[in-house]
């Protein structure tokens, strides 16, 4: 049996090279996709065992608008070492410059209105000072982002609280078909069963800041883009990918996941 021919990496000599063997085609390493943003604020480097759903929930987005940020025809085509854009391109664009944006809750991207509109020209006999911004307009956008009015989304009793490396979020009890609710205004970005570990699942995306995951149902009642307000019924409660009838609910800050205890109202 003829060997195939096996490449020298070595640099001992330039003879030795693969290149200069006849009939030895030496094909050069092409790099992944966004190698050139790893790194960057607002791109990820995709980990063995990701996928889109997970990178979106980890990120605090919406698979599909991770999606056409990187132009993926497949969704389900992603490479280990491969780097996407996880945050709205206005956004990454403003961090990379310096200049402070905050991305719009929508899909679609508007510009800053003080980028377009001109300003006019000063006199050249009175000086006119620039205008002072109200020192708490930043505090007031990021508060008005937190100020999101949660309700419990199951009436069920608390079967396991929050915990950082093994829970995160309430685990709620419940029957079969219980309602399950939405905790708040926001958009469906994803209904389906996968991601593994949470079975039958609901995503909202709330604003800029905050989703909300329902996980183990037995039905989805909602779509992918849907728009639901707070209360409605999104689901029925199961058991799907549990060991028991619950809800998992979590809340995520900013794909991070935070203890509902800090937003859900006493009861």
């Amino acid at each position: 049996m003829t060997k195939a021919p096996v490449e020298d990496r070595g640099t001992s000599s330039a003879s030795s090279s693969p290149s200069s063997v006849p009939g030895v085609v030496v094909t050069p390493i092409k790099p992944l996709p966004g190698a050139e943003n790893a790194g960057k604020p607002g791109y990820y480097t995709v980990k063995a065992g990701d996928t889109l759903i997970r990178i979106g929930l980890e990120n605090g987005q919406g698979w599909k608008d991770i999606a056409r940020w990187n132009n993926l025809d497949n969704a389900n085509l992603i490479e280990v070492g491969q780097v996407l854009r996880v945050a709205p391109p206005s956004a990454t664009a403003a961090t990379e410059t310096g200049v402070v944006a905050r991305p719009v809750a929508s899909s679609a991207v508007v510009p800053a209105s003080a980028a377009s509109t001109p300003k006019p020209a000063a006199s050249a006999a009175v000086a006119v000072p620039a205008p002072i911004p109200a020192p708490t307009s930043a505090a007031a956008a990021a508060s008005s982002e937190d100020d999101v009015p949660f309700i419990w989304p199951a009436s069920g009793t608390l079967l396991a609280g929050f915990d950082e490396a093994r829970n995160k979020g309430y685990d709620i009890s419940g029957k079969a078909g219980d309602p399950v609710l939405a905790a708040a205004d926001g958009r469906v970005v994803y209904a389906g069963a996968g991601l593994r570990g949470y079975g039958n699942l609901v995503i909202l995306k709330h604003n800029n800041t905050f989703l909300t995951a329902y996980a183990h149902n037995q039905a989805l009642l909602v779509k992918e883009d849907q728009t639901v307000r707070r209360g409605q019924k999104i689901a029925e409660m199961g058991s799907t990918d549990a060991d028991r009838v619950k809800l998992h609910f979590e809340i995520r800050r900013q794909g991070k996941p935070v203890d509902p205890v800090r937003y859900l109202p006493a009861r």
